[in-house]
Parts: C-alpha cells; sequence; structure tokens
C-alpha cells in the first residue's frame, strides 16, 4: 500500500524555520522512505502538521504525546540521527 505523501512533498514539509529541525527530519526521510510502512507514513505526516517549537520539544524529549503513534516516529527520527 503506498505512503499517504510522496517523497517530494515529504521533502518540503521538512523544510523548517529551524535548522534542527531540518536536519533531524531530513535525515529520517532520506533513511526511512523506502522502507516505511503506511503507518509510519501517516504519523510522519502528522507530526509535520505540528507547529515548529512542539515539534522540537517532542524530538528533543522535553514532551511526550498522547498519541502512541506520535511516539513511536519520534523515536525513530531520533534513532535515524544516531545511526
Amino acid at each position: 500500500m503506498p505512503l499517504p505523501v510522496e517523497y517530494s512533498e515529504y521533502k518540503w514539509r521538512c523544510r523548517r524555520g529551524m535548522l534542527e529541525l531540518d536536519i533531524l527530519l531530513n535525515s529520517y526521510l532520506d533513511k526511512n522512505y523506502k522502507t516505511m510502512t503506511r503507518e509510519q507514513g501517516t504519523a510522519f505526516d502528522e507530526i509535520l502538521d505540528y507547529p515548529d517549537q512542539v515539534l522540537l520539544d517532542l524530538l528533543m524529549g522535553n514532551m511526550q504525546s498522547s498519541d502512541q503513534s506520535v511516539n513511536m516516529i519520534v523515536k525513530r527520527i531520533r534513532e535515524a540521527v544516531t545511526s
């Protein structure tokens, strides 16, 4: 089943107002797009709608979402940067 968003659209939406977010999101996308499941793609699409500061707080571990799929994609993004 195809992902909810094409690579080029994800790439465009990963362009943020903070360099840190650009690096984190693009690193994850470049390493994982081809192997993302539909559920992961949907969660990634969802977090791209978050305001920059909320997204940064999630990715830095300063807060957690009540949505487990968001927490899982946040974990995967963090892992993509460290691997």
